[in-house]
């Protein structure tokens, strides 16, 4: 028996892997995303650590598809991200992993209800970035629910864990969740489509061409990002107290970078990544904390 920091009661060994799990989790959301960090601090403290939990598995994994070392080939990621993917089944079942990231996530995981029908979606599309350069319109609809979708659903179970009637909950607000998903991840395929055209050698949104942007294909996929934002935008409302101003805070975050993205040609945003500066976040913040996370519409009108 232990104490841990801050606890003046004796505790189980094993608690104190835990909690340096859980404290790795958080450093990877710190590490790799302002944004989303800064709608997390926004949670209650339980529902903030699950999210970091979820958070912290799905970057590391993107992370061995876009960031290999410079001496990993194709096949090197390729089996990294499927020991990954092992490791997060089998901890799934056990509870417990050495590897403290997956760790973490499986101790949420179980906890909030999360099963492999949403993790095994996600890993799928992390293959598929190995070897898909380019998508139609189907391939892309299934890559997008699986790298994005399937995490607000995650998400979504961590919300709603602890309250009454949870899975009639669920089912109600899930496809606000995807729709959110799918949103954050068209927004950020705009935002990157330069980079991932040339460095990653990756075309996400059909018709539109890095070497040659159109301007109306631009403004189709803003539209289509918009009607995904005020869907997302209807179900917000709904969910619980301690979690309804962070997801509105990051909604209205990408809301705003949607109406930057429309200020922008797409040849301009080709080469200069479209971002909202850290006062402006804290703005946003504010706004939906003073609002109680009511959200605005994607065209930043109060809905």
């Amino acid at each position: 028996m232990m104490y841990l920091p801050g606890h003046t009661e004796l505790v189980p060994p094993h608690r104190r892997y835990d909690a340096v799990a859980e404290a790795s989790a958080a450093l990877v959301i710190r590490s790799y995303s302002s944004s989303f960090g800064l709608a997390s601090r926004l949670l209650a403290p339980a529902i903030r650590r699950d999210v970091r939990n979820i958070y912290a598995l799905v970057r590391v994994a993107d992370e061995i598809v876009d960031a290999p070392r410079p001496e990993q080939g194709l096949v090197d990621r390729s089996n990294e991200l499927d020991q990954l993917e092992d490791q997060t089944s089998a901890a799934m079942i056990t509870g417990s992993s050495s590897n403290l990231v997956v760790h973490a996530f499986a101790r949420t995981a179980r906890r909030v209800g999360i099963d492999l029908d949403l993790v095994a979606p996600f890993f799928a599309s992390m293959r598929s970035d190995l070897t898909e350069v380019e998508h139609d319109f189907e391939s892309l609809a299934s890559y997008i629910y699986g790298s994005a979708e399937v995490v607000g659903l995650m998400c979504l179970r961590a919300f709603l864990a602890e309250e009454a009637k949870a899975e009639a909950r669920y089912d109600h607000l899930a496809p606000g969740a995807r729709r959110l998903g799918a949103a954050f991840q068209k927004i950020n395929f705009l935002r990157d489509f330069g980079e991932d055209s040339d460095g990653l050698g990756r075309r996400y949104l059909v018709g539109l061409d890095p070497d040659s942007p159109d301007d109306a294909a631009w403004s189709l996929w803003l539209d289509d990002i918009d009607l995904d934002l005020t869907a997302a935008a209807a179900a917000i409302p709904h969910l619980p107290a301690s979690s309804r101003v962070a997801v509105c805070t990051a909604h209205d975050l990408f809301a705003e970078l949607t109406a930057r993205l429309r200020e922008s040609s797409a040849a301009e945003a080709r080469l200069n990544r479209v971002r909202v500066p850290n006062a402006g976040k804290a703005r946003i913040a504010a706004a939906a904390v003073a609002r109680r996370g009511m959200p605005r519409t994607a065209r930043g009108v109060d809905a």
